[in-house]
């Protein structure tokens, strides 16, 4: 006998999960909002040429009284870049004193001090809704035309709440939102879908083989036999994610970051979210295998 993993019969279970978090993000972005990071909103930028090796954990620490939340990278030749939306000139020089007393440096490693007015912060935020908004719409055009409408529909469902769960999870831990966290959740778009499409392409091999005469039944059955191609899939993209996380420049884990959280909540969500969805939609259109 089939071995089949009830899948679409506990579909209140899978939806009552996702929401609390959903809500609890919601929720959390309503009364503190998102953490924006300089990038979209505004602040001072400031490079500074080091010309020899240091370690940049130590500098943040040492200008973590300047601001909490300060934004210290390394970049190509030795230098630096010095990111907050809180300080303010005097401390800009305060800071570049530090940093030219700590490395022994002279007045002309300071190479750029530049503000990042919150207008462009503005133009930022709209390129990135119309992008994601741009993507959902291929991928539901391209998703209807392989498949159909209401596979298309459960698919963007199953984008969007990944997209929720992931700003959930930075909205409720306060993590600071920058350019490359879009980046990332364009790059999640693209990996949740591709999980939700095998789901849905073993449900169109079997339904034209006739071999299931319920939806519930079909939707459990594919989704089993592409159980452990999804998970091998996702485990190794986690591995290797988890490990530019890990052991990766900053600028680096702001962009691996939310990857991680998108590619676990991706691969919830083509399973347990898009094909128990695809089945509701059939079924309230009396639909028949």
């Amino acid at each position: 006998m089939e071995r089949m993993f009830k899948i679409v019969e506990k579909s209140k279970i899978w939806f009552s999960i996702s929401l609390i978090i959903i809500i609890i993000g919601m929720a959390t972005w309503l009364f503190k909002g998102l953490n924006l990071g300089i990038d979209f909103k505004g602040g001072t930028v400031v490079t500074i040429k080091i010309g020899k090796e240091f370690d940049v954990v130590e500098l943040r620490k040492s200008l973590e009284k300047y601001d909490p939340q300060i934004d210290v990278r390394e970049i190509e030749g030795y230098e630096v870049t010095i990111r907050s939306n809180k300080i303010t000139t005097e401390q800009v020089n305060q800071i570049f004193n530090d940093v030219k007393t700590k490395y022994g440096l002279k007045d002309d490693a300071l190479r750029s001090i530049d503000t990042i007015g919150p207008s462009i912060g503005k133009e930022l935020r709209r390129s990135a809704i119309i992008s994601t908004l741009l993507a959902t719409l291929g991928i539901l055009i391209y998703t209807s035309f392989r498949f159909e409408l209401w596979s298309g529909l459960a698919a963007i469902i199953a984008l969007v709440h990944d997209l929720l769960v992931t700003i959930s999870v930075y909205t409720i831990l306060q993590i600071p939102v920058n350019s490359s966290f879009i980046a990332a959740m364009l790059t999640i778009l693209g990996y949740s879908i591709n999980d939700t499409i095998v789901v849905f392409d073993r449900i169109r091999e079997n339904r034209k083989l006739g071999k299931y005469h319920d939806f519930e039944t079909l939707a459990d059955a594919s989704i089993t036999q592409t159980l452990a191609r999804s998970i091998n899939t996702v485990l190794t993209t986690l591995f290797t994610i988890t490990a530019i996380y890990i052991f990766g420049v900053p600028s680096i884990k702001e962009f691996a970051l939310p990857l991680i959280i998108g590619i676990i909540s991706g691969a919830y969500s083509s399973i347990f979210i898009a094909s128990p969805l695809w089945v509701i939609f059939e079924k309230r259109q009396g639909q028949k295998v």
